[in-house]
């Protein structure tokens, strides 16, 4: 049997502050399948964003180890996770961040340009995965003019520019009313279900984590079957 494609083994992640030292992740255990949705959920503060800053190679472990797709990622240079992150990684996060000079299409094909894809390459798959989340129509439009449900939907598509193996999701519908949300939920399902995606969300949502493979929780630094 093939490895799977996040392999996470003893996550320790400590802060440190004039006071004390806060020990977020304490041994924390993952393993997602290729193709597979897991969702973490636990209460607020409880590290949830940090997990996915380490699995998403934006933060490093005190200890443990991870692999993703068979690379040692803690053991890769810093010029080689940012390729690394380009490549394989996809990220959504409850606020947008998109850059607001920037068009939607402009803003959906910016990873393509740093990974220096040709510029009509770059555009034409922007425009194409704009059409897949349904903003054929908002192409030239600027973040300040589309709505909230349509910027997180922006931010979906420039998550999956690169043709991502993971895609990283930390609150996406949290920002959003109930029904944008449950329509963005079921976009995010829809466009990994399609392409085969590994998918690891940290929600409240419960129709969002109720809608995933498998649902985790994380508590005193842990993660467990929720």
């Amino acid at each position: 049997m093939s490895e799977p494609l996040v392999v996470a083994r003893g996550l320790v992640k400590a802060y440190r502050t004039p006071a004390a030292e806060l020990r977020v992740l304490q041994g924390a255990d993952l393993e997602v399948a290729a193709g597979e949705r897991v969702a973490i959920v636990g209460a607020s503060g409880v590290g949830k964003s940090t997990l996915l800053h380490v699995l998403g190679t934006l933060d490093r472990a005190d200890q443990g180890s991870l692999r993703i797709g068979g690379e040692d990622v803690f053991a890769l240079a810093e010029s080689e996770r940012c390729l690394f992150r380009n490549r394989t990684l996809g990220f959504v996060f409850q606020f947008h961040h998109l850059l607001p000079e920037f068009t939607a299409l402009e803003n959906v094909a910016m990873p393509l340009l740093v990974a220096r894809r040709p510029q009509a390459e770059a555009h034409a798959t922007a425009a194409r995965l704009l059409g897949e989340v349904g903003l054929a129509e908002r192409l030239e439009h600027r973040p300040g003019m589309l709505s909230g449900g349509e910027q997180q939907r922006v931010a979906v598509a420039r998550a999956l520019a690169g043709s991502p193996r993971l895609l990283l999701a930390d609150e996406p519908t949290g920002d959003l009313d109930s029904a944008t949300g449950e329509r963005l939920s079921a976009l995010i399902s829809e466009l990994a279900r399609s392409r085969g995606l590994a998918v690891v969300i940290a929600t409240h949502n419960t129709a969002l984590a109720g809608a995933c493979d498998r649902v985790l929780r994380l508590d005193a630094g842990r993660l467990s079957p929720a």
